[in-house]
């Protein structure tokens, strides 16, 4: 089948690639810019496990091609996907509009993007408004990839949640998605409000279990507990499970936080509001200076003239992303105290060269050692597997002062003590 799918955001690349990966004609249409021209030219425009080569492997066979993004689908396609980022929207009432001025042809328009509840039936009136098909529909698709892990997300997924109101479209989209869904049906077929509403809840339930476990860590170091195993005894309840449970310096990145903010702005346009959700976005953007506190009253309140090492800035392991991140609070109040910031992560260095640029309080280490050397405290916001396990000999003998301070707790309190260090965690 021949599909023209429109964004350059990482589900557009995922999506692309992994349906021309099962037969299908895909024509990846992206706006100009830098994702398109590393796309093109071969190299990675998301830091995501195997996306780069997928592409390149479906380009090669000829099953992805790359099309324009002011361009119509030819007479041969059959879906069109809208993969756009939030900002987007206008773009994507652009698109439908052009298609709906297509004479007698039967559009099926598969959104994807993460715009606001209510968007998908917009599109499919304005879709209906022309003089294509009468029976061309617009469809919710929400993506629920995660950054890391989103080509197995979307070659395995748990759940496929269609917002559809028309019986023909489901029948489409299914068959697009049958390789994906061969092992036990994964469709949720709802309204396109539904689902695109079902997208924010289930954001905002994880996003609010996350806070919860970082009040609780916060609760926990003003009654001298150790959270870590708080949170063990409350994943061992069947009820609860063990995912979202681990406390950290706060959540990030562009979906996380988005999606809770399109959440709160949905309630609060209806009238109702959500004091709740306030409060998870609070607790978290609190949480991304928690380590910044405890360095601060480690230094009785004068970081001036420090050399502070990071280790991690993206907003999570296996992405070169650092949106919403913690680092971005983090380097913004050791500046304002007049330290100096050495920074390592195996992914996102790209990605803060481009927001700060050759800073004169940012160092880029091409080495978690280099980025230690000469520090007067090492903080880790990003539990990269190559952090895991460090040589604390050879950072007690590098650093100026032995302090860690341990954002995701990865790391086993005694031990790090008994190498001479002076150790901070979260709840700890």
């Amino acid at each position: 089948m021949q599909i023209d799918l429109y964004g350059d955001t990482l589900p557009a690349l995922v999506t692309a690639a992994c349906m021309a990966a099962t037969g299908h004609d895909v024509v990846l249409r992206m706006p100009q810019g830098r994702i398109r021209q590393q796309v093109i030219a071969n190299k990675v425009a998301y830091s995501e496990p195997g996306l780069r080569r997928l592409i390149s492997n479906e380009h090669t066979e000829g099953r992805l091609v790359y099309g324009d993004f002011d361009g119509l689908p030819g007479a041969d396609s059959r879906a069109v996907f809208l993969a756009l980022d939030t900002d987007e929207a206008p773009q994507a009432n652009v698109i439908v509009e052009r298609l709906a001025a297509v004479d007698g042809r039967r559009w099926l328009v598969v959104n994807q993007s993460p715009f606001a509840v209510g968007s998908t039936e917009e599109l499919d009136k304005s879709l209906k408004s022309g003089i294509a098909h009468s029976q061309s529909a617009a469809v919710a698709l929400p993506d629920f990839l995660q950054e890391g892990t989103a080509l197995a997300g979307m070659q395995r997924p748990p759940q496929i949640i269609l917002g559809c109101n028309d019986g023909y479209a489901e029948l489409l989209v299914k068959e697009i998605f049958r390789p994906f869904n061969r092992d036990s049906d994964h469709f949720l077929v709802m309204t396109p409000r539904e689902a695109e509403f079902t997208k924010l809840a289930i954001t905002g339930m994880l996003v609010t279990r996350i806070s919860f476990m970082n009040d609780m860590a916060n609760l926990a170091d003003s009654l001298g507990i150790d959270v870590e195993n708080v949170r063990q005894g409350v994943a061992a309840d069947p009820r609860i499970g063990p995912t979202y449970l681990y406390p950290g310096v706060g959540f990030g990145g562009p979906g996380f936080s988005t999606n809770v903010i399109n959440l709160v702005d949905t309630l609060d346009a209806t009238g109702v509001g959500s004091t709740l959700l306030n409060q998870v976005i609070e607790i978290n953007e609190r949480q991304k200076e928690y380590l910044f506190r405890k360095l601060w009253q480690h230094y009785r309140t004068d970081l001036k003239g420090r050399t502070v090492a990071i280790w991690g800035a993206a907003f999570k392991p296996d992405t070169g992303r650092i949106d919403n991140a913690p680092i971005i609070r983090m380097l913004d109040a050791l500046w304002a105290q007049g330290a100096k910031v050495r920074v390592h992560d195996p992914e996102a260095l790209p990605a803060l060269l481009e927001r700060y640029g050759h800073h004169p309080g940012l160092h880029y280490a091409s080495h978690p050692y280099a980025a230690a050397e000469g520090a007067d405290a090492l903080i880790v916001l990003t539990q990269w597997r190559a952090y895991w396990s460090p040589d604390l000999d050879r950072l007690a003998a590098i650093m100026r002062q032995k302090v860690l301070l341990d954002g995701r707790n990865i790391y086993d309190p005694s031990y790090v003590r008994e190498h001479g260090f002076t150790y901070y965690g979260v709840g700890r």
